[in-house]
């Protein structure tokens, strides 16, 4: 049975190039979950504990996030190579940045302090 019933079957090369990319989006997401949960049990002096679960929750949310919209990507990319339409733009990335912004600049708030 076939995934998906619509479009032809894309070369391999480039089905297995899209379950890398997928696969790749999950390492960013466990890497940020590992840096939450590392964030919520290691508790920095100088910081107050809200601000350090509040950031904690937030870099976790976006690990979700980032998991999330790799499985929709995937199966974007999935439906686009089999229909022959354009690949999608890949809306983690300003998600992806923008909490990697957060995290640096609380690492720098606590060099600082």
């Amino acid at each position: 049975m076939k995934f998906w019933e619509e479009g032809e079957d894309p070369d391999p090369r480039f089905t297995l190039a899209n379950e890398r990319t997928f696969l790749a989006w999950i390492r960013s997401s466990l890497a940020f979950l590992a840096g939450g949960i590392a964030i919520e049990i290691f508790n920095i002096e100088g910081i107050p504990a809200w601000i350090n679960s509040t950031v904690s929750f937030v870099v976790i949310v976006t690990a979700a996030l980032v998991a999330v919209g790799a499985a929709f990507r995937w199966a974007k990319v999935e439906r686009a190579m089999r229909t022959g339409k354009p690949m999608p733009a890949p809306r983690l990335v300003p998600v992806l940045s923008a909490a990697a912004a957060i995290g640096c600049v609380f690492g720098l708030v606590v060099i600082l302090l």
